[in-house]
């Protein structure tokens, strides 16, 4: 493998996809609200905390929600700062822990009256009585399933972690379809739009590839965005960078430009089967164009959350957004 140099070049994702993102005009109140909610659990430890008092979590959703109503935005709200914290709480567990918290995610997700006295528990709780104020039932029925999804594929990338272990680029790109927690995100669409989805429409092959590609494309950008952040911790196997450079023996710019690569053929595989979505007639055809839509939303919004937020890139973000150069952290107090 080629030395890893100091910096890299991001590619263009801004520029390369066509979808332009939007921001609710709901964020400051909305944030405020479930800033206040998910902090006072204090669930994390102080040098962790940092990201939640930035108001991070609901920024990501001001611009991926752009089109929710007051209420709906402040449920996704909660529902991504869950995400975040049982993030920020795997990074450090091992396999078996990841396990264990991730079936009390579950427990109290599925059955409201469950409850083992846990912290996380009562967060999830919370959030799952105002989730099911919205009737759609298809749309909640996935959403679980792709929850336990999530959490069974966090706590195999605990396992890996655990073991240095870096997966076969085949290998990976299905992991983090669920451990990167996009899929129930998607499934939030239901929720925020208010009508539900049948499966044999969400089933149909052409939405399906389409909805695939969107959960890729949110977590290509998203390894590429975290890497530098993730090389300092001494955490990188889980990335698509470092996957890359094993599996292809290459140096970080030359895994860069793939993952550039590809994501422009996501794009246009995304755009090629808009074009060939079949009707359903009227009503269900305006469901699916608000669905496409969203999920449009969502991977434009992602991105230009990126460079907002200072998870990724620091005070250097705006910086990074012009001139696409990431230098990288040294494994210190930058870590940190």
């Amino acid at each position: 493998m080629a030395t890893t140099p100091n910096q890299f070049i991001l590619p263009d994702f801004l520029s390369i996809m066509p979808f332009k993102s939007s921001f609710n005009p709901h964020f400051e109140e909305v944030a405020a609200e479930s800033s206040v909610w998910i902090n006072s659990f204090k669930v994390l430890p102080d040098r962790k905390r940092t990201f939640f008092l930035q108001k991070s979590g609901e920024l990501l959703c001001a611009y991926v929600y752009c089109y929710a109503t007051y209420e709906r935005l402040r449920t996704a709200c909660d529902f991504i700062n869950i995400l975040f914290i049982f993030d920020e709480l795997s990074d450090d567990q091992n396999g078996k822990d990841a396990y264990s918290a991730g079936r009390t995610f579950l427990s109290a997700l599925r059955d409201p009256s469950w409850d083992d006295g846990s912290i996380l528990a009562k967060i999830v709780k919370s959030f799952r009585s105002r989730l099911f104020e919205v009737d759609v039932p298809a749309c909640h029925r996935r959403f679980i399933q792709h929850c336990e999804d999530y959490v069974n594929a966090v706590a195999v990338e605990a396992e890996l972690r655990e073991r240095k272990e870096v997966l076969s680029l085949d290998a990976y790109i299905l992991s983090r379809r669920n451990n990167s927690g996009t899929k129930p995100c998607l499934d939030l669409f239901g929720y925020v739009l208010g009508v539900d989805i049948p499966d044999e429409v969400y089933e149909h092959p052409v939405l399906m590839r389409m909805y695939l590609a969107a959960a890729d494309m949110v977590s290509l950008s998203n390894d590429l965005y975290s890497y530098n952040m993730e090389q300092a911790m001494d955490h990188p196997e889980h990335n698509l960078v470092t996957v890359l450079m094993n599996e292809k023996c290459c140096d970080l710019q030359t895994a860069a430009d793939y993952v550039g690569v590809h994501f422009k053929l996501l794009v246009d595989g995304f755009l090629a089967d808009k074009a060939r979505l079949p009707s359903w007639g009227s009503e269900l055809d305006t469901v699916v164009a608000n669905f496409v839509m969203a999920m449009e939303k969502w991977v434009a919004g992602n991105c230009d959350w990126s460079f907002e937020t200072q998870r990724y890139f620091g005070p250097a973000r705006h910086e990074v957004k012009q001139t696409r150069v990431v230098k990288l952290y040294s494994k210190s107090t930058e870590a940190k």
